[in-house]
């Protein structure tokens, strides 16, 4: 990929923190509700921090009535790179956006593993995403082997070159990028401070123009124990969480390190 570059450490100060909870393939209307009316009591009044929950798909309807009225935004966990067709099982943008969601995951390392999402095709379903308005959260993130040989930049780098060579980098301005290293995602492990640090410096140095204004979130193993430390760096705007954010208590916790 050529020289690796880095920024200077940046101020987050103007960017606005973001929590996005991941429920992934869990959940049933009874245990939503009980969940959400926890989040939703525990997340009154004004926040400098932005909260999305991100259910299956069979329960965003549901989700959205449970938090209308609340500062909580809906999120989805997926979509398809076509807005209609032939396309059994799959749910266009359009879709998504009327059912009020904001936003919407793309490129979640599970589906590049399990469903083989290629980083052009996340590219489609992120260009899919902003042509309904919806904000894409792309992830990106190296395994555990890249992250051992050394390859954990030049993949992070070819994933995001995969949407800036389609589009070019601009259409990051609307959108949120979401580092998850693959061998820190549900293992209990989490990067040190300092392998964050450098993958979200060198996120940013590779958005150009808008680089200071996107919004870069952390997402592996994210807990109320080291939600603070994390936060604290100065080019991490939040975090995307999955097992924590099936936790009221837990997510709270988070949310409010990030306020």
């Amino acid at each position: 990929m050529g020289e690796v570059l880095l920024l200077n450490k940046t101020s987050n100060a103007k960017r606005r923190q973001l929590v996005v909870g991941n429920w992934k393939m869990n959940g049933n209307r009874q245990s939503n509700a009980e969940l959400l009316a926890r989040i939703v009591a525990g997340w009154q009044g004004e926040h400098r921090a932005e909260v999305v929950v991100c259910p299956p798909a069979p329960y965003l309807v549901h989700t959205f009535e449970k938090i209308s009225g609340s500062s909580i935004l809906l999120g989805a966990q997926n979509l398809s790179q076509y807005d209609s067709g032939a396309y059994t099982g799959e749910v266009s943008a359009q879709m998504l956006a009327e059912l009020h969601c904001k936003f919407v995951i793309i490129g979640h390392n599970e589906r590049r593993r399990l469903q083989g999402e290629t980083d052009e095709q996340v590219a489609r379903k992120f260009i899919a995403a902003q042509r309904a308005n919806l904000i894409p959260i792309l992830c990106v993130g190296e395994s555990s082997a890249q992250r051992e040989n050394g390859q954990h930049l030049e993949v992070i780098g070819a994933q995001l070159q995969a949407v800036c060579a389609y589009v070019g980098c601009d259409v990051f301005k609307q959108a949120v990028v979401a580092y998850e290293p693959v061998w820190a995602v549900g293992t209990g492990k989490t990067a040190t401070p300092q392998q964050a640090d450098e993958v979200h410096r060198f996120i940013r140095a590779q958005l150009g123009e808008v680089a200071e204004t996107v919004r870069i979130l952390y997402g592996g193993s994210v807990k109320a124990g080291n939600a603070d430390q994390l936060f604290a760096l100065p080019d991490i705007d939040g975090a995307l969480l999955g097992g924590a954010s099936l936790d009221a208590e837990e997510f709270l916790k988070i949310c409010k390190a990030a306020d």
